[in-house]
């Protein structure tokens, strides 16, 4: 009778270990799509408005772990595509690399121009310049490749310290934010603005998130889609309520564009 019990823990067990371990696998490689089913989605997405198309790339990461390379696991790799982690400026690239491509390949023609001052160079599908990349969120914002600054159209704005050469900036803050809430589309994207006092890196921006709406009977509900996390900590990419993220937010205010 021992022996049978014993043999019955024993594969509950093993049942449990191979579970667990099919779960860490899907977790950690769910977005891992073959270049079939990206083409599909993109099918199927084509007619959408560009800001919908976004917001859908952006929620198909909900759950992937975050990226705890300083520079970003795409950046030491060299490579374009990197999507087993993700950090907040790689979730903002590769969600509107995909919303404005027809093919994975279109979308690293893309990502060749978007990621980068000038252009990016591939060879021998390693990137050879990834110096001239964007490394700040500010410089993504004046440069126009990521959209049109709609900063003023959502609230009042405010003038703060700007840095690296400009001496202001414009954003919104987060009371503003809460009241112009109505006014965000899904596909913008959110530029959060650090305070100047707490600037380690004379970085402007210190976190990048997109918008996602959602209209359900009567509301219509605000979501944030970003990377939350710590390099060397951990974290994973969320969707949560916009609002109650600007609450808790560590943010002074918030930047945002729009591509239209």
């Amino acid at each position: 009778m021992r022996s049978e019990k014993w043999e019955v823990m024993k594969n509950f067990f093993i049942f449990l270990f191979f579970t667990s371990y099919f779960l860490l696998l899907t977790s950690h490689f769910c977005l891992a799509l073959p270049g079939e089913e990206i083409i599909r989605y993109q099918s199927e997405l084509k007619d959408k408005p560009v800001g919908e198309r976004i917001a859908f790339w952006a929620e198909k990461f909900v759950g992937i772990p975050y990226d705890n390379d300083p520079m970003g696991e795409y950046v030491s790799k060299a490579v374009i595509v990197a999507d087993e982690r993700v950090d907040c400026m790689y979730l903002t690239f590769r969600a509107v690399e995909l919303a404005l491509s027809n093919t994975p390949d279109e979308s690293i023609e893309i990502a060749l121009d978007k990621r980068f001052h000038a252009k990016g160079i591939l060879k021998d599908n390693k990137v050879m310049n990834y110096d001239d990349r964007f490394e700040y969120g500010e410089d993504m914002i004046y440069s126009g490749k990521w959209g049109n600054e709609i900063t003023s159209d959502i609230g009042r704005i405010r003038k703060i310290k700007g840095s690296r050469g400009t001496s202001l900036t414009d954003m919104i803050t987060p009371e503003e934010l809460i009241k112009g809430i109505k006014n965000l589309k899904s596909g913008d994207i959110i530029f959060f603005v650090k305070d100047p006092k707490k600037r380690s890196a004379q970085e402007i921006v210190g976190h990048i998130g997109i918008v996602k709406t959602e209209n359900r009977k009567e509301n219509r509900e605000v979501y944030l889609i970003h990377a939350s996390g710590t390099k060397g900590k951990g974290g994973a990419v969320k969707k949560v309520l916009f609002k109650n993220y600007i609450r808790k937010m560590p943010f002074i205010g918030a930047k945002i564009a729009r591509l239209r």
